[in-house]
């Protein structure tokens, strides 16, 4: 699939006082893309289309210029402390996303080009942990893969953590586009992972994204570059034939990866949502095969008094005991962070 380009841009006036704004004001006005001025990148109000789900289309082909004026980091527990802010929003369209309610009415992407704040703030919580190695997630809110061939942001984000001993930064992405990281100098300090699924979940359920092959082959580029290696399996889902398709999939990965790969790491994730997520979802997504049935689910109560919806504790052991199991028995030297 082609890299992500957007249909509609709009800019913070302030954002064109920094070199990373006035590049994209001048390579998207080069490129004939239509550009608005917003005053706010949190509050766009004139997003074409007549229905809901239109605009929400449209939001998710648009791009927002602007700066990051709070520079108080998110917690990003348990992959890293710190959310690093480099943007907001994703291209995707995987029906399970938490973004769906967590960006609620802003589902369009955000860019931030005030990095040498960003990397400043970043600079002050590696100092106040010290001696503690800080880790940083560029991927909260975002796949910042996604639009690096438009901003840039991610390598330098990792060219920045680099000269720093004691920082670590880490991303997720499901994009193939990696050729513009290959070449950064990372030192080690970053690991790259990739999101990888089952093919039902992958094919049904994540439009937009780059396929499961893709993924792999950009794995091996990023392998090949030097950097730390992870895989997120996520959401891990129970449906006909599940156990046979989360079985080939650490398989090809087996098959792709050099066998000697040095600190690769596995993090996995059962499926659960919110009933505001289901409600969303099925707003947006209305064919979609993603199984939301409560009857079938099992109550959790988090934080705030949130319930979500979590699979049973019969399948949850299957889970538990297969997948790790066969990731076991194909890369005896990865470790599995965590299952959840």
């Amino acid at each position: 699939m082609k890299p992500f380009m957007p249909d509609l841009v709009y800019f913070e006036p302030d954002a064109l006082k920094y070199p990373l704004g006035q590049e994209l004001h001048e390579k998207f006005s080069a490129l004939g893309t239509p550009v608005k001025i917003t005053p706010s990148h949190n509050r766009i109000t004139d997003l074409p289309g007549s229905t809901e789900l239109e605009k929400y289309r449209i939001a998710k082909r648009t791009l927002v210029v602007g700066i990051r004026k709070t520079l108080k980091f998110e917690p990003s527990k348990p992959s890293a402390e710190y959310a690093i802010p480099l943007a907001t929003g994703c291209m995707g369209h995987c029906h399970y996303c938490y973004l769906q309610t967590t960006l609620g009415n802003r589902p369009y992407i955000r860019v931030y080009v005030n990095l040498e704040e960003i990397f400043a703030q970043a600079q002050k919580y590696i100092d106040e942990r010290a001696p503690e190695i800080t880790r940083f997630e560029a991927a909260c809110t975002s796949d910042p893969v996604g639009i690096e061939h438009l901003t840039g942001s991610l390598k330098k984000a990792i060219e920045f953590i680099a000269t720093q001993p004691l920082g670590r930064l880490r991303f997720v992405t499901k994009f193939a586009h990696v050729d513009p990281l290959l070449d950064a100098d990372h030192r080690g300090h970053t690991r790259f992972r990739f999101s990888v699924n089952a093919d039902y979940v992958i094919n049904q359920m994540e439009p937009a994204t780059s396929p499961l092959s893709d993924r792999i082959e950009a794995a091996k580029k990023v392998a090949a570059a030097g950097y730390p290696l992870g895989f997120i399996i996520a959401p891990i889902m129970i449906f006909d034939g599940w156990e046979e398709q989360y079985a080939s999939l650490i398989r090809r990965l087996a098959e792709a990866l050099p066998p000697d790969l040095p600190d690769l790491t596995f993090e996995l994730i059962t499926h659960r949502y919110t009933a505001t997520a289901k409600r969303i979802i099925e707003e947006r997504y209305p064919k979609t095969k993603l199984a939301m049935n409560e009857e079938e689910r099992k109550k959790k109560w988090g934080r705030y008094g949130r319930v979500k919806y979590v699979y049973p504790d019969e399948p949850m052991r299957e889970i538990k005991e297969k997948i790790p199991a066969w990731l076991k028995a194909s890369f005896p030297n990865a470790e599995i962070s965590y299952i959840t």
